[in-house]
């Protein structure tokens, strides 16, 4: 789409037509003089003071090109997205053996933690435009599956493959987040963010505690997430009797409060998909994604008619000579 940065010039279309009328007319005599070769000045050359028709359209024409020139036309190209920089955000997931536990229910349907955490995480993950994304998937081990990355989609497929019991059958909490503040240390302040979700406690590797009290000097919030549902459920002994379980009974929502609290976070506790979608909502909330933004490209087109203009200008001249 064409645009003209300064249309009001417009206005001074009819500027010469204007000081022709409104001026005195040009003296193209000579001035009397005394010469000792006044004979050979009998006969002066008279110069026309109107020009011929078409210098008169090639002037106008200049005049109109410069006029076009100085508005500055602009050419605006189809509006494209800016790349939005947002945050530096890693999801850290359980895949202990305890994610196989079917106590998350969609309706009537039981589901699997690992399928619930797959189905939320999912949604949260398409949400995030404008972020760097990074996956962290931990058991008894932990692996940065998917380093930082604007490629939501690629963070959301390794998500899907990932399986309970790949890691190991522990939950090594600390090394998730120290990790985590490997990846997250050298990025901009403000925007190193660590989202943690497990359903247990941690039984191996690093302690939380001095995991956390580093991610809190290095400026890195977290927002933990315990999974687990809080109704008891009955199972069969061996022997034949029955007797009621907590299906989170590993779960150590104390120090899952403590790692957020001292590190700037919230903590989260997810007893169904609906409540962990309540959940992702709410850190989107707390840590919003940047507003997409829209540029359109701009090309500066004043120098054709300036051209043409120089030209229209230079042509009589041209013909004279010739």
């Amino acid at each position: 789409m064409l645009e003209w940065q300064w249309p009001w010039l417009a206005l001074l279309v009819p500027l010469p037509w204007l000081l022709r009328r409104t001026l005195p007319p040009l003296d193209v005599h000579p001035a009397a003089v005394r010469v000792p070769f006044h004979a050979a000045l009998t006969h002066p050359p008279v110069i026309s003071a109107t020009l011929s028709r078409p210098s008169a359209v090639l002037a106008t024409l200049a005049w109109l090109l410069l006029l076009a020139a100085a508005a500055r036309p602009v050419w605006l190209g189809e509006p494209v997205p800016i790349e939005r920089s947002g945050r530096d955000l890693m999801l850290a997931v359980d895949i202990s053996d305890s994610m196989r536990i079917d106590d998350m229910r969609v309706g009537a349907t039981s589901a699997t933690r690992i399928e619930a955490v797959k189905t939320v995480l999912g949604d949260f993950i398409e949400r995030r435009r404008g972020d760097r994304l990074g996956l962290i998937l931990f058991g008894q081990r932990s692996y940065l599956q998917t380093p930082l990355t604007f490629d939501r989609d690629s963070v959301a497929i390794q998500l899907e493959e990932a399986l309970p019991g790949f890691a190991g059958s522990s939950t090594a909490i600390g090394d998730a987040i120290g990790l985590a503040i490997a990846t997250l240390r050298d990025r901009p302040a403000e925007s190193r963010v660590l989202v943690l979700l497990t359903d247990g406690s941690n039984t191996a590797g690093t302690a939380p505690e001095e995991a956390t009290e580093i991610a809190a000097e290095a400026g890195i919030r977290i927002h933990t997430v315990g999974v687990g549902s809080r109704e008891r459920r009955t199972v069969l002994d061996p022997a034949g009797g029955e007797h009621e379980i907590d299906p989170s009974r590993d779960l150590d929502e104390g120090t899952l409060q403590r790692i957020a609290t001292a590190s700037g976070g919230r903590y989260f506790r997810a007893t169904d998909p609906s409540s962990m979608a309540g959940i992702y909502a709410a850190i989107d909330t707390l840590e919003p994604v940047p507003e997409e933004r829209l540029a359109r490209p701009r090309r500066s087109l004043y120098h054709w008619p300036l051209a043409l203009a120089l030209l229209s200008a230079l042509l009589p001249i041209l013909h004279r000579r010739h």
